[in-house]
């Protein structure tokens, strides 16, 4: 794709007037959302992405719009994984529900942030050392066997990284929150509030979810700026959506796995991507199309799964409540 300066700049414009909306509602007053309210919002991010993938289709072609489809629906799945541990870090910190939505959106901004410079970086290096692809293979492997050997322990603790534990030993906190204050005022000297210490959480763990995320959009398109507009659009609407289905995510028990198969079979197609481009015969090339298939495939069986399950074990509880009766 040739994309001009003009768009580039008209998308970051967009996107910034977008969030800086979404950052006005929420510092006017903040609230938890009602259930309509998020649903809304979510229907609305899901439709620009939905139009603005067929934009890409009807103006670069069936390949460019397949590609930004299947990069942005599995960012956008990886960003759904990504609310199991945004919501151990809330609830390990205590935070307010009257505030989530500020963490939340000041997160996604980081997120997107970090995003942007690991596209602009892996944009450059894949240019000029082919053997990226090798290694961004395995890795997404690896990460897909870590996801599935790792799964519980993952879901019911949130564990420090050392960042997070060097700030809280070296600045002084309160023990409670001061609105959505960052730093306050204690015994006449300045002292960091522990919303500041999520802040770091939640932004260290971004920093975790794109060396994650970014190698396997690679995988699906090697265009920069789909990488990054595939991205943005999982990002938006996460704010909502973690309010919407946070009940829901406990019942989501199969999604890592699903999670795990896709991107292990996107780790396996740059693999043999690389191998075919330099030569070897028997590689094969998978199109974008038969990608997006095992994509939504996994997904649909995965999240299918996930609901049986959960109606059978509640169905299995109710027997029991009335055999106790």
């Amino acid at each position: 794709m040739n994309v001009p300066v003009w768009l580039w700049l008209a998308t970051v414009a967009g996107l910034c007037a977008v969030i800086g909306f979404d950052f006005y509602l929420v510092s006017r007053k903040p609230r938890e959302p009602s259930m309509r309210e998020c649903t809304a919002w979510v229907c609305g991010y899901v439709s620009l992405a939905v139009l603005f993938g067929l934009g890409v289709l009807l103006t670069a072609g069936a390949r460019r719009g397949g590609e930004f489809f299947a990069g942005w629906i599995t960012e956008y799945s990886l960003s759904v994984d990504n609310l199991f541990v945004f919501v151990i870090i809330m609830s390990t910190f205590t935070v307010p529900r009257v505030y989530r939505q500020q963490v939340l959106l000041i997160g996604i901004v980081l997120a997107l942030l970090m995003r942007g410079a690991f596209i602009a970086i892996g944009a450059q290096a894949i240019a000029r050392f082919d053997w990226l692809f090798y290694l961004f293979g395995a890795f997404l492997i690896y990460t897909a066997w870590k996801l599935i050997r790792h799964k519980d322990s993952e879901e019911e603790e949130f564990s420090e990284n050392a960042v997070l534990r060097t700030v809280k030993r070296v600045l002084p906190a309160t023990e409670t929150y001061h609105g959505t204050s960052l730093v306050t005022k204690l015994d006449g000297r300045r002292v960091v509030t522990p919303m500041l210490i999520v802040m770091v959480a939640i932004g260290t763990t971004d920093l975790l979810f794109a060396l994650d995320s970014i190698p396997a959009i690679f995988g699906l398109t090697k265009e920069p700026y789909l990488v990054f507009t595939a991205n943005a659009f999982a990002l938006m609407g996460l704010r909502q959506l973690f309010f919407l289905i946070g009940g829901l995510l406990d019942r989501l028990v199969y999604l890592s796995i699903g999670l795990a198969v896709v991107l292990g079979f996107i780790g396996v197609k740059l693999i043999l991507e690389a191998l075919h481009h330099d030569g070897v015969g028997w590689a094969p090339e998978i199109p974008i199309l038969g990608s997006l298939a095992v994509i939504l495939g996994t997904l649909a069986i995965t999240t299918v799964a996930s609901l049986v399950k959960g109606r059978r074990e509640r169905g299995r509880d109710r027997d029991q409540d009335d055999a106790v009766v």
